[in-house]
This record gives structure tokens, sequence and C-alpha cells, in this order.
């Protein structure tokens, strides 16, 4: 038996997961999640019938928490995908965990320097492989008091329009209980609702383009960030709110005016 496919068929995850992984550090770890975070996590998920099962995709979600990550992960997991995650680079400076961010395909992002581009450029690689990439948007856990999205970096919008691929929205909540960020709340070891709500992909196919303008760019964007919106009000169980935070202008703004 091959490598790959004795990964693949590791532990109880085999029953959900089909796809191939060279990587021992997704199918080791995947399977022991759920019953590791169970006493503090029930979850919730909805829409695993938007994330296709083979091929590749791009994945547009809210960040609320340093455990978006793993408790992400572990829906596309059991949704028969294994996450290929934008981060930022400096997590590779931890030898071990660069051994494992190495082996898993993740894709460092050199956030406010010349290399940042080459992310796009190795996350369209992936895609070229037929991996599932996953982008957080906002580029950073959200600074907005009230813990909604942020505006969104272009970078994603940037990345579909030139692999030519659609992008699922997710919206996320309950693990900003578990680990808050920026001291928001104390970190709760009280059993939490992990919702995790996964929407229809975004239709950009009017907007593909080798060499996309910004125009383009700004309306996939725009497309982009009202879906992970609504995504995220689905599982926060709240209305949209009416405006959002541009952490830039360090105040509320317009959620049709969503870039920075």
């Amino acid at each position: 038996m091959c490598e790959s496919a004795r990964f693949k068929t590791w532990g109880k995850l085999r029953r959900l997961n089909d796809e191939s992984t060279d990587s021992f550090a997704l199918a080791s770890i995947s399977p022991l999640l759920k019953p590791l975070f169970s006493p503090v996590a029930k979850f919730s998920w909805q829409g695993g019938e938007n994330i296709p099962k083979t091929g590749p995709v791009i994945i547009a979600a809210n960040h609320i928490s340093s455990l978006d990550p793993v408790l992400l992960g572990l829906f596309l997991a059991h949704q028969g995908r294994w996450p290929h995650y934008l981060a930022r680079a400096n997590l590779w400076e931890n030898k071990l965990l660069k051994k494992i961010l190495v082996n898993s395909g993740q894709i460092p992002v050199h956030r406010a320097t010349a290399k940042a581009i080459e992310s796009l450029a190795e996350a369209e690689k992936s895609l070229v492989k037929g991996n599932a990439v996953i982008i957080y948007p906002e580029g950073t856990i959200t600074f907005d008091p009230l813990e909604w999205p942020m505006a969104i970096h272009v970078g994603v919008a940037k990345l579909a329009l030139m692999a030519k691929k659609n992008v699922v929205p997710v919206g996320q909540w309950g693990a900003n209980y578990l680990l808050p960020p920026r001291k928001i709340r104390k970190p709760s070891l009280k059993r939490r609702e992990i919702r995790v709500v996964a929407g229809q992909p975004v239709d950009l196919s009017d907007l593909f383009s080798d060499s996309p303008d910004r125009e383009s760019v700004g309306e996939a964007s725009r497309r982009i960030f009202k879906a992970i919106l609504a995504k995220t009000a689905d599982a926060r169980r709240e209305l949209i709110p009416e405006t959002v935070w541009n952490h830039r202008k360090k105040q509320r703004v317009s959620p049709v005016e969503p870039v920075r």
C-alpha cells in the first residue's frame, strides 16, 4: 500500500475523507481533533454540500480566534477535503511547527514585504494540484469590538480571478469564546457550540482574467465580503450589521466599501 493510500485510510476519518494525502500531519492529527475538543465544543456544521468533494477550491472565512484554522480544518476534513491555508510566515520560525506546516502543504504569507505577492503564486500552484486552499481575507483576527468581519484585503479576489475559480464563503462563531482574541473576554472551559456555515460559491465567472484590473478585483472583493458577512450572520444567528469595521480607518464603514 502506498503512503498516501495508507494515510487516507487512517483511523475513523477514513469513513469521511477519501481525499488522498502524502501528509502524515494531516492524516494522523485530524482524526484526533474532534474527540480532543468534544469536552469543550459542540459542533454545528452547515453547508457541507457546498464544498466540492474533488478538485481545486478556494474557501474564504471570517477570522475570530487563533483556534479557527484547527476548527475550520476539522470541518473541511469531515467534508472530505484536507485544508491548505495561507498563514503568516512567522509561524514557520518555530522549528517543530515548521515541520508540520511544510509537511501538510501550508502556504506562508510574508506580510508587508515584497514577498507577499509570492504567496498568491504558491496558492495558485496548490490549486493546480487540486487542493482546497483556505484564506482569511481580513489578514488577521478581527479587530472589530463586536467581532464581525472587518474590511478585507484584495488578495483572495486576485487569486480567484487569476485561477478562474469561484470562492466558497464561510462564517464561523464560537471559537472566540474558547480562545478569545486580544483579551476581549476570558477563555471559557464551558462547553460551547462551534458553528461553521459554508455558503454557495460566489460567482465571479464574469470577472475572470489572467491580468485582472483594479475594478474587477474590487468588485470580486465586494462580492466575497458580502457573502462572508452573510454566512457569519448565519453562524451568529443574528442580522447582518449595517456597518463594518475598517481597521485602517479605525472606524465603522458602509458594507458596500469593504476593501482595504
